[in-house]
């Protein structure tokens, strides 16, 4: 296994200094996003040099080597195709720039991934949920809006922080979503979930004295963390005793899949969720699936029990 020298500062390079830069003026990409990036470039440039290798002279070859050695460390094919998404985009920008006359990742298959269900909650797991909160408080009543929005719009919880107050037409029941890449789109929200915003911004938000245009606001004023939201899903979760595995991104999971239970088509809830590619919602598609065949059972004539007329 190869060893890293800990006390040397990690490899560079100005290619991937440019592509760094690239990505957050060019793509828009979020803090967090272009700090996974540069990880696993890294990552990458320290394989090279403990091998005496350059980024120039990088082959097809190289790059399956890299990731044999990742998978000789343990890492899974989920990782091991993130390691190898951030390098696909990192050559792909150099031969786009003329350093490479074509990239070596270009060939180079994804790793099998697991088609993994996302953890859906039941509707009553998701009644229970927004009503843990203590509405009677600023902070209670903060949080079962959050909660709101996030099932109501189907929002990452990123897209939840991010929102400011410009960003909702209470007229048209519209929010504003800057989703991954800072691609906009503006989502619907039903009334319950209007009212609730509405309340809160008028006349709960400024017991938090606002320091920030964010519309959700820590006890400083300032906008909420991506990791203080989470805590306060995993507490309410708790507390109303939902048994699901609860991730950060729950109540999107459960907003998708309910909707699709309710009839609606998977174009429409890619354009709600935001996912630029439909491959990205078709995970779940297993819900339109079992609808389809209960709908088929139900009505086909040829599926009645055997020996009945």
């Amino acid at each position: 296994m190869m060893t890293i020298d800990t006390a040397s500062p990690p490899p560079s390079h100005p290619w991937v200094d440019r592509y760094l830069e690239h990505l957050i003026v060019a793509k828009g990409l979020a803090e967090h996003s272009i700090a996974a990036y540069s990880t696993d470039i890294t990552s990458f440039l320290i394989f090279l040099n403990s091998h005496a290798a350059a980024l120039e002279t990088v082959t097809d070859d190289t790059l399956f080597l890299y990731l044999m050695h990742l998978r000789t460390r343990g890492l899974q094919s989920r990782s091991l195709a993130r390691h190898l998404s951030a390098l696909r985009g990192f050559f792909a920008f150099a031969a786009a720039e003329k350093w490479l006359p074509e990239s070596p990742a270009a060939l180079i298959e994804n790793p099998k991934l697991p088609r993994l269900l996302p953890d859906v909650l039941s509707r009553e797991d998701v009644a229970r949920l927004l009503d843990a909160p203590d509405t009677a408080t600023p902070l209670g009543y903060r949080d079962r809006t959050m909660l709101e929005l996030l099932y109501a719009a189907g929002l990452r919880v990123s897209e939840l922080v991010g929102l400011t107050l410009g960003d909702y037409d209470a007229q048209a029941g519209l929010l504003r979503v800057f989703g991954k890449g800072a691609k906009e789109r503006l989502t619907p929200i039903h009334a319950l979930a209007r009212e609730f915003l509405s309340t809160y911004i008028l006349t709960m938000r400024g017991a938090f004295h606002p320091r920030e245009q964010f519309i959700f606001l820590n006890r400083s004023g300032q906008g909420l963390s991506r990791q203080a939201v989470w805590k306060k899903i995993k507490a309410h979760a708790l507390a109303a005793g939902v048994s699901t595995r609860i991730s950060p991104h729950s109540l999107r999971h459960s907003f998708a899949t309910h909707l699709l239970e309710g009839g609606a088509d998977l174009r429409t809830v890619q354009m709600l969720l935001g996912h630029a590619d439909i491959s990205a919602t078709e995970i779940y598609t297993h819900v339109q699936a079992g609808r389809l065949l209960a709908v088929h059972r139900a009505h086909h004539p040829r599926s009645r029990a055997p020996g009945k007329s």
